[in-house]
């Protein structure tokens, strides 16, 4: 069995790794799943979290990811990703003043699609709470 496979991390922005990996920890959205060489074929929903990247002989890569699709097969993992930075650009500060932002935003009780946007407030708290941890340099768990 091989001891590696390969990674390709895109967003619509970029190509970010197309690389061999020794093994990959995702945040599918239900939780964390781990990845090695010669794992059976899957396809799942991207969660918001921290991607890990254990590269054969080099150091870890660490992104911050949010939303996508991730496929498994032949050896090859693809994660398509809304978004992802890498853990080491996060800014505290500036996820901090986002998180404030997004937590002070209320929704009209009045409002006809009040469900919906805080259904997308929700995830933004989420999403900018992760920024948050990981800029402080909390790593999963």
């Amino acid at each position: 069995m091989a001891s590696t496979f390969r990674c390709r991390l895109v967003t619509p922005a970029a190509r970010l790794i197309d690389e061999p990996v020794a093994s990959a920890v995702v945040p599918m959205w239900d939780g964390l799943m781990g990845f090695l060489p010669g794992r059976a074929p899957l396809l799942g929903k991207l969660g918001i979290g921290e991607l890990v990247l254990e590269f054969a002989g080099k150091k870890a890569a660490n992104y911050f990811v949010d939303g996508g699709v991730v496929q498994m097969a032949g050896n090859e993992l693809t994660i398509l990703a809304e978004r992802a930075t890498p853990v080491s650009e996060l800014n505290a500060a500036e996820a901090e003043a986002q998180l404030a932002k997004i937590e002070n935003d209320r929704v009209s009780l009045d409002d006809p699609v009040r469900d919906i946007k805080n259904k997308r407030r929700e995830r933004e708290i989420q999403s900018a709470t992760t920024r948050v941890r990981l800029a402080r340099g909390r790593k999963i768990g």
